[in-house]
């Protein structure tokens, strides 16, 4: 850890006292806590250069709205990264880039939802955090993974590889890809979503999973955290995301899609906590629309999974061979379960 005593170095002065340890269990960054006398100070985070590509559009974007929240006086809360000794927003290293965050005091995340509530939280959270940008020109902000929830763009990723793709595969997996094929339907209103003016641009998150929110000693929520992929977007990105990750009890790598499935009260609960932060701002079509939210977004992960999978698993880690094939019936069941409590 003396290699990350120096970056430590590079932010505060002196580094004596502090402990560096593993911290969470993110699969994009390398996340370590920093500790003095056993008390969290700090989050010091690897940033992937290669998913992220343009870090600087990411610090660049995290200031524009913490100033916003500041000159707004808003009370929302904002885990905004650092600036170095030098008054940079990354110190970099051997190629790598590195940030430093404040720990929030008396905070904790959850990696798996358990009940109701907890849903509830979140989504009121990530609500907030978006209702909090009202007036704010969301045109300022810049992307920082291009295309990542476009609908459009996976589809034509999709039939790119049922041109170019791992043959074998295709014709092994013909009725999956009639099954995605017959819900187009999804990617037709996406498309009018685009051209209608009744579905607003706003400050979207785009990573809503419950691990990205904190939760303070009596289970309430007091931010969201995790601002990489924060970009104009909207509201369907967040509120499907939640609905993806939170309704089932199994996520997407559960084999026994028996276990996949979702849960009418989570789902209540996830849309009494977003409507009660974000009813107000939003149109009445969009209102009309929140169910569409959930198709959108399990639907386009299904098809990345799958695309993945024709394509020879390129983008998304694996641990066997047809990990990407499970996902994809995974996220074909949730699909399929979520349009049974929505009926």
């Amino acid at each position: 850890m003396e290699s990350l005593h120096n970056v430590l170095g590079a932010f505060i002065d002196p580094v004596r006292g502090y402990t560096i340890e593993l911290f969470g269990s993110g699969l994009i960054h390398h996340t370590y806590v920093v500790k003095k006398e056993a008390r969290h100070v700090y989050i010091l985070q690897e940033v992937n250069h290669t998913v992220f590509k343009w870090p600087e559009n990411i610090a660049e974007n995290i200031e524009q709205l913490s100033t916003w929240l500041r000159q707004t006086g808003s009370s929302t809360i904002l885990p905004c990264p650092m600036k170095t000794k030098n008054g940079e927003h990354y110190h970099l290293m051997n190629g790598v880039y590195y940030r430093l965050i404040p720990f929030v005091e008396n905070s904790h995340s959850i990696n798996v939802c358990e009940i109701p509530d907890q849903t509830y939280e979140a989504a009121k959270q990530f609500a907030n955090f978006t209702a909090s940008f009202k007036e704010f020109s969301v045109d300022r902000l810049k992307p920082t993974i291009v295309g990542f929830h476009d609908l459009a763009f996976r589809w034509k990723q999709f039939r790119e590889a049922l041109k170019n793709g791992n043959p074998e595969r295709i014709r092994a997996t013909t009725p999956i890809i009639a099954s995605i094929e017959d819900d187009h339907a999804i990617v037709s209103f996406y498309d009018k979503i685009l051209h209608a003016g009744s579905f607003k641009s706003r400050v979207t998150h785009h990573d809503t999973k419950i691990s990205n929110v904190l939760f303070n000693p009596e289970q309430k929520g007091i931010c969201v955290i995790d601002l990489d992929t924060v970009m104009p977007g909207f509201f369907i990105s967040d509120l499907g995301d939640m609905f993806r990750t939170y309704l089932s009890p199994a996520n997407e790598e559960e084999k026994d899609l028996h276990l996949v499935e979702a849960r009418k009260d989570f789902y209540h609960a996830i849309v009494e906590g977003y409507k009660e932060k974000m009813a107000d701002q939003m149109s009445e079509d969009e209102i009309n629309h929140l169910n569409y939210a959930g198709e959108f977004m399990i639907y386009m992960q299904a098809l990345r999974f799958f695309t993945d999978y024709l394509n020879n698993d390129t983008y998304y880690s694996i641990s066997y061979p047809d990990n990407n094939l499970v996902r994809t019936k995974n996220q074909l069941k949730l699909l399929k379960s979520f349009r049974s409590i929505i009926a």
